[in-house]
């Protein structure tokens, strides 16, 4: 699944320079999640590096963007232009 950032977000911008997908932008009101970008950080990280720095808790993951490891992965290499 991809990531999403909840309106408990408290606009502190943390998390947007920790994803190396540039998935995470200031929405009208708080961050937000590009979902077509976001792949839990799975080919740069072993953990998403937003849930880790973000001290509100509010990156859950997207329930209407549900994805496989598989196809985080695939959609990392599709980003990066790499082969496994």
């Amino acid at each position: 699944m991809a990531l999403m950032i909840t309106d408990d977000c408290i606009n502190c911008a943390v998390c947007e320079p920790e994803c190396p997908n540039l998935a995470i932008y200031e929405g009208e009101d708080i961050f937000e999640i590009d979902p077509n970008l976001c792949t839990e950080c799975i080919g740069h990280f072993d953990e998403p590096q937003c849930q880790l720095v973000c001290p509100v808790d509010c990156i859950p993951l997207n329930p209407a963007k549900q994805e496989t490891p598989e196809q985080l992965q695939a959609k990392y290499q599709l980003l990066t232009g790499t082969r496994p």
